[in-house]
């Protein structure tokens, strides 16, 4: 049996504001390339279809569209719910769709009834778990302890249990939507992925698994090969800066009579390439190596001792797909919260010109402090409250801005 195993796609995600739903569908058209190209029988997509519990239209649409033309292809699809997932919206009418080979599992109550298929060498039972919030099912599942460990052991208690009534040589298959790692710090999550821990705790160890010939895990972003037997595939696109060097893609499984035989990595189209660039301005304004970066998505860092005038709109002179813009000065610490100091008795005007001093580490320049009097006299309902005739006065500007 080939596997295509696929997760995390976010549908209806952004990137730092910048719509991701067309790279979304030509992934989908690229996974059914590889569906009919590489002959899989059956996709495992192991769960966050989409990215939030009430995803956009847009977003609804084009995953009807993508398991629409699963239906009509060779393969037959397991989906699971993840924990951006609503359980209940997407298993809606799960039953129903079944007849179409596309079987979506939500509800933990069904853990331990596996889809059953099969191949020349034999049954194949596919058990589909949903993301397992322990929170939920302390109580009705009597869980020892508050943990994804609990949740998901109870679970694998089930499966196995089913697989132990299956005829001899049934090969097991596993869905699941977790943070699992051999220890503590085996795995670095990215910034796009939504914490899950109970009480501080969300990992789960591999041995979870043990005895089940394939696991497909969904969570991480990042694909990991955690044994032979139990991968993650990643998500299918970037959604932070911090997955700029990953490779992208889903893995195709050959599941022979006695278990897997082959797993090979396929990579994803990208959509475009994604930047971290860390200097001064002017140097990565110039710098010629910096060239193949110039269509890239850009997350600049500039370590300028000062902070450069209009400096986004310089950085997209050269990088016109530029979204996030950091400062860290060189020899000292990043500019933050602003010291606190007394205001009692100064002017809103002085209070504005010693922030942006500290903030922008240099003073303004007249004409800079001519524009924040204009600003203060503005706010002001009497233009003789920041003249300085009147200490004592320096609320009104915050209570005016918020």
């Amino acid at each position: 049996m080939r596997i295509l195993h696929t997760s995390d796609w976010h549908l209806g995600r952004s990137f730092h504001r910048e719509g991701m739903l067309e790279h979304q569908a030509a992934y989908v058209d690229h996974l059914l390339r590889v569906v009919e190209e590489e002959r899989v029988d059956l996709v495992l997509l192991a769960g966050d279809v989409y990215d939030r519990a009430l995803p956009p239209v847009d977003a609804v649409r084009l995953a009807n569209e993508a398991f629409t033309r699963l239906a009509a292809s060779r393969a037959q699809v397991v989906v699971t719910s993840g924990n951006h997932d609503s359980a209940q919206r997407l298993g809606f009418g799960s039953e129903l769709i079944d007849a179409s080979g596309v079987f979506i599992r939500t509800r933990a109550a069904a853990v331990g009834s596996p889809v059953l298929l099969g191949d020349r060498h034999g049954p194949v039972a596919v058990h589909g778990l949903p993301y397992l919030d322990p929170d939920l099912l302390r109580e009705p599942w009597r869980l020892g302890a508050r943990s994804h460990d609990a949740a998901l052991r109870e679970a694998m208690r089930r499966v196995r249990a089913d697989l132990a009534g299956r005829p001899s040589g049934t090969r097991s298959v596993v869905l699941a939507h977790a943070f699992v790692a051999g220890r503590a710090d085996a795995l670095t999550p990215s910034d796009s992925e939504r914490d899950i821990s109970v009480g501080g705790v969300s990992i789960v160890p591999t041995d979870v698994f043990d005895g089940i010939d394939y696991t497909a895990l969904g969570h991480l972003h990042g694909r990991h090969t955690l044994s032979d037997t139990v991968r993650y595939s990643g998500s299918p696109l970037a959604y932070s800066f911090s997955e700029a060097d990953h490779t992208k893609g889903s893995w195709l499984v050959n599941l022979g009579a006695g278990g897997v035989e082959a797993a090979e990595f396929v990579e994803a189209p990208v959509p475009r390439r994604l930047g971290r660039l860390r200097g001064p301005l002017e140097r990565l304004l110039a710098d010629p190596a910096l060239a193949a970066h110039e269509a890239s998505w850009v997350q600049a860092t500039l370590t300028d001792t000062e902070r450069p005038a209009q400096a986004m709109e310089r950085l997209r002179a050269r990088f016109p797909h530029a979204l996030v813009l950091a400062f860290e000065p060189e020899g000292g610490q990043p500019a933050g919260a602003p010291s606190a100091r007394a205001t009692t008795g100064r002017s809103d005007h002085d209070i504005a010109l010693d922030f942006l001093a500290e903030v922008r580490r240099r003073a303004a320049t007249p004409e800079e402090a001519a524009l924040l009097r204009d600003a203060c006299d503005g706010c002001s309902p009497d233009s003789d409250l920041d003249s300085g005739l009147e200490p004592g006065l320096g609320s009104d500007l915050r209570r005016a801005v918020g």
